[in-house]
């Protein structure tokens, strides 16, 4: 048995870009950048900055367009994908990202206008954005 299992919090670096691909899907990719704090040997606080490249498909993606903007702190689940490609310079490159599955939207909303569901659940089956807007809100008690 294995498991390909990513759980990440951070935030949001740039605007989603989204394409509306032949076939009907869409797909949005964006930034997501954590942080990690740590001291050093000389007592010094250092924060680190890893940067990820989310890719959400179909009516996650869809969300995010709408909703999911830089600065926007996300909690987002999802797997490892790594592949490689030639550049055209004839270079080989490697390239990693997170392939998500959910995500929810954390910490206050910036204003009056923004009216992001608290959740996305995966979308198996064709759902609108007024149907999630019609969801329930969970509790906000996070366990961490």
């Amino acid at each position: 048995m294995s498991v390909n299992k990513v759980i990440l919090v951070g935030n949001v670096g740039k605007d989603p870009e989204v394409r509306h691909l032949e076939s009907g899907a869409t797909v949005a990719r964006f930034p997501l950048a954590t942080n990690e704090t740590y001291t050093d040997k000389s007592g010094k606080k250092v924060t680190q900055t890893e940067w990820h490249n989310i890719v959400v498909w179909r009516g996650l993606a869809d969300i995010a367009e709408k909703y999911v903007r830089t600065g926007k702190l996300l909690y987002v689940e999802g797997r490892i994908r790594s592949s490689s490609y030639e550049d055209k310079d004839g270079n080989k490159r490697y390239t990693t990202e997170i392939l998500c599955d959910n995500f929810k939207f954390l910490g206050p909303n910036t204003s009056q206008d923004d009216k992001a569901p608290s959740y996305a659940e995966p979308q198996d089956t064709k759902q609108s954005v007024s149907d999630i807007d019609a969801m329930p809100e969970p509790d906000n008690d996070l366990p961490f």
